[in-house]
């Protein structure tokens, strides 16, 4: 019997989303029965402005293929003035990706109310799609996190 070491690549996805709209989108998209990928890991965040830059690099070092951050559209945050802080914030941490020389693709930042289920699923399915195109991120894995 031979062993098949070819695997398919079937990409690590955190999504980090907004506990008021963009989760309400992932439940709704659920509710709807619009697919999206299962390997989409979402971590609930009571506002995308609690998203620590240091979480996104943390998901990239125990092997996330790619991160996406959602959050209330500007000006419908339910904490007035936190996607903005988000916003600003992520904007520095592409600027250090870009510096530790992971690829910009693999991070995104999009705003999905409660209402655009479908938006939510389209927007998995995008981005699943982009990290698979780019492959597996092998830049800030930690050698202790690997299975073997």
């Amino acid at each position: 019997m031979q062993v098949n070491d070819k695997t398919e690549f079937v990409p690590k996805i955190v999504a980090f989303c907004c506990n008021w709209c963009s989760y309400a989108g992932a439940d709704l998209s659920g509710t709807n029965r619009l697919q999206y990928p299962a390997n989409v890991k979402i971590i609930r965040v009571p506002c995308s402005c609690r998203v620590n830059p240091m979480f996104i690099l943390r998901a990239f070092q125990r092997g996330a293929d790619g991160v996406i951050i959602c959050g209330c559209h500007p000006g419908d945050c339910h904490y007035t003035t936190g996607n903005f802080y988000a916003r600003r914030r992520m904007t520095l941490l592409f600027s250090m990706l870009d510096y530790l020389g992971i690829e910009r693709k693999r991070t995104r930042v999009e705003w999905v109310s409660a209402a655009e289920g479908a938006k939510f699923a389209a927007t998995m399915n995008d981005f699943a799609a982009q990290i698979n195109e780019l492959g597996p991120n092998r830049r800030l894995e930690d050698l202790r996190c690997r299975q073997n």
